[in-house]
C-alpha cells in the first residue's frame, strides 16, 4: 500500500466526501478518486459508498479507518519520543548526591527541570561518597555532587561549591554572644564528631596546631543529627553551614569557625559525551547553587 494513499483515505473520511478532501488539500479531485480506488484494489473491498457529492464509510471502510487510526497514534508517539531524544536526550537522569545536597539544592533544580520538561524521569540516590564516584565513573550514574576525590578516571570533574565550616552551638550557651568561634574557645569542651573522613580530620588537624586536644563526647556521621544533639545541650559541634542552615527548628545558633575549615564540593559527570538532559541539570543545579543564602560562601562555577 502507498502510504500517500493512506493519508488521502484519512482526509476523505474527515472531510465526508471525495471533492471537500480534494479541496482541503488543494490537489486535484480525479487524483483523489484514483488514490481511493487503487487502495480499495490493494485492499480488495470497499471503502466508501459514493452518492451524492459524498462518500460515506462502508463497514469493511470504518474497521479499517481504526486500524489507521492506531497505527497513526503509534506513529504520533514516535514522533513526540523523537523530539524529546533529540531535546533532552534518552529521557531519564540518574543524579547521586552527598546528604547536604538532597534536602533543598537538588530537589529545587529537579523542580526546574520538570517544569521545563513534564515527565521526566529522575533518581536521586545518596551513597557513601566512593559509592558517587565509582557509579558515574562507570555510567551508572549521570551526575554526582560529592567530596572531591583522586584516582577515577572514568569521571569528568569541576569545581561546583566551596564553604566555610561552622560552629553549632546550644543557643543558651555561654559561647553564642561571641561574633566568631576560635578553636581556642572549644579547649574543655564536649564535641560532637562526624565520622571519619576528609571533614572531620579537618577539624581534628585544627585542634592540633593550635595544641588542643578535643575532647569528642559523641559521635554522628550527619550534620543534622550533630545539629540534633547540639540542641539538646550534649555538645558543640564543626559543620557543614548548608544543611545546619535548613534547621530552623532547633535552638541553636551558627557562628564563623576558626581557623578556616573548608567544604568542597564537586560536580563530576561520566567522561562519555554528556547528553540535552543532563546539560539541562547541570545548569539548574548551578543556577539553584548560586542563589544559596550563604554568608561567606565561597561559589564556584
Amino acid at each position: 500500500m502507498n502510504p500517500a494513499h493512506i493519508d488521502l483515505f484519512r482526509a476523505v473520511r474527515r472531510h465526508g466526501g471525495i471533492t471537500k478532501a480534494a479541496e482541503a488539500l488543494r490537489i486535484g479531485q480525479p487524483y483523489v478518486s484514483r488514490a481511493i480506488a487503487q487502495l480499495e484494489t490493494d485492499l480488495g473491498f470497499l471503502l466508501f459508498v459514493r452518492g451524492h457529492g459524498r462518500a460515506s464509510p462502508t463497514q469493511e471502510g470504518e474497521a479499517f479507518a481504526r486500524e489507521v487510526e492506531a497505527t497513526y497514534a503509534g506513529l504520533d508517539h514516535l514522533r513526540r519520543a523523537g523530539r524529546q531524544i533529540r531535546e533532552l536526550g534518552i529521557g531519564s537522569l540518574r543524579i547521586a548526591c552527598q546528604p547536604s545536597m538532597v534536602s533543598r539544592l537538588v530537589p529545587r533544580a529537579i523542580r526546574r527541570l520538570t517544569v521545563e520538561s513534564p515527565g521526566t524521569r529522575i533518581a536521586v540516590h545518596v551513597p557513601s561518597p566512593d559509592t558517587i564516584w565509582s557509579w558515574v565513573s562507570s555510567g551508572q550514574c549521570d551526575i554526582g555532587l560529592v567530596r572531591p576525590r583522586a584516582g577515577y578516571a572514568g569521571a569528568i570533574s569541576e569545581p561546583f561549591l566551596a564553604v566555610d565550616a561552622v560552629c553549632a552551638l546550644p543557643r543558651q550557651h555561654a559561647l553564642a554572644a561571641k561574633r566568631i568561634i576560635a578553636v581556642q574557645d572549644l579547649a574543655g569542651e564536649p564535641l560532637i564528631a562526624g565520622f571519619p573522613g576528609d571533614f572531620q580530620q579537618s577539624v581534628e588537624e585544627a585542634f592540633a596546631q593550635a595544641g588542643i586536644a578535643p575532647r569528642f563526647a559523641l559521635t554522628a556521621q550527619y550534620t543534622a543529627a550533630r545539629c540534633g544533639l547540639v540542641a539538646e545541650g550534649l555538645g558543640i559541634a564543626i559543620v557543614d553551614p548548608i544543611p545546619a542552615r535548613e534547621l530552623t527548628g532547633l535552638p541553636i545558633v551558627l557562628r564563623p569557625f576558626e581557623p578556616r575549615v573548608p567544604i568542597e564540593t564537586v560536580l563530576i559527570r561520566s567522561a562519555g559525551p554528556p547528553g540535552n538532559l543532563t546539560e539541562r541539570m547541570v545548569s539548574f543545579l548551578k543556577a539553584e547553587r548560586d542563589a544559596l543564602p550563604l554568608q561567606g560562601a565561597r561559589r564556584r562555577s
